[in-house]
């Protein structure tokens, strides 16, 4: 049995498979991004799933692909993690990028691979590995045009009574924005980058007023000059997305990339029905 998972920090989608590519049963958890997590927190998340719990024995391989799998620190401590826990498997743990290229690219072609969803990144893919140019700092500082970073200008305009009254109304009814409770999702419970994400939701669901289209354009156009344009040779190859602010707000993305003369690629929400095709064919 192969375990592949596609893990942010919000939620993991989880997919056993057999040697054919068969799917033996799928599951979600939340998010296990190393970063943000202790080992027995990982542990707890996964004990919380029945058909993870008893697969402990059973799996053979693990390929993990993870938000806060970016440097062999992390790598490494995640991979301690499962290999404890699936102790006849082999484990494989991969940043999230690869799950991005290997869904989204087609075998041995060049792209740029950018993921938008909790958080965001980007790398260059040359057919056989991955380049980066900027070294992630996490949530607090970078993930341009990500749905934590759409979250917190929201809750900002908001707070700062920039938000147009109609949508301010809105945004009462469907957030709880009190102080103390922001503060506490913020400063004491886990995952504050995935909290502040689910305010991205609302942006969506207003994009067609000019509040929203300008704190999205503004996104759009940091992460690409930020990103995208760090690429001498950006506008020579694809560009592909995955995650779900990318797929909802594909529209924006290819008006901004219209901008810059880039080329907009695949825009997948997630990779993880991909990531089967290609391991099924890279046994």
């Amino acid at each position: 049995m192969k375990l592949i998972v596609d893990s942010g920090s919000t939620k993991a989608d989880w997919i056993a498979i057999d040697d054919h590519g068969k799917i033996l049963f799928t599951t979600q958890t939340l998010g296990l991004n190393p970063e943000i997590l202790e080992g027995d927190q990982i542990v707890a998340r996964l004990e919380d799933r029945f058909d993870i719990q008893q697969s402990k024995k059973e799996a053979t391989h693990l390929f993990f692909y993870g938000a806060g799998c970016g440097t062999d620190r992390m790598k490494i401590s995640l991979t301690a993690v499962f290999q404890d826990y699936f102790p006849n498997a082999k484990i494989v743990v991969e940043e999230d990028t690869y799950a991005a290229v290997y869904a989204t690219t087609p075998k041995d072609e060049k792209a740029i691979v950018c993921i938008l969803g909790t958080g965001s990144n980007c790398s260059y893919f040359d057919g056989t590995q991955l380049h980066q140019k900027v070294q992630s700092l996490g949530y607090i500082v970078m993930d341009d045009a990500s749905g934590n970073v759409f979250g917190k200008e929201l809750i900002r305009k908001y707070y700062f009574n920039k938000m147009p009254k109609d949508l301010a109304v809105e945004f009462e009814k469907e957030f709880n924005v009190d102080p103390d409770f922001i503060k506490n999702k913020l400063y004491k419970e886990e995952n504050p980058n995935a909290y502040l994400a689910t305010f991205a939701k609302f942006l969506i669901q207003h994009k067609e007023t000019e509040f929203c289209q300008k704190i999205i354009r503004k996104g759009m156009k940091s992460f690409v000059k930020n990103y995208i344009q760090q690429y001498d040779n950006c506008k020579e190859v694809p560009v592909h997305f995955i995650g779900s602010i990318a797929y909802y707000l594909k529209e924006e993305l290819q008006h901004t990339f219209d901008k810059y003369n880039l080329q907009l690629g695949n825009v997948l929400r997630r990779p993880i029905d991909g990531l089967i095709s290609y391991h099924v064919a890279n046994k």
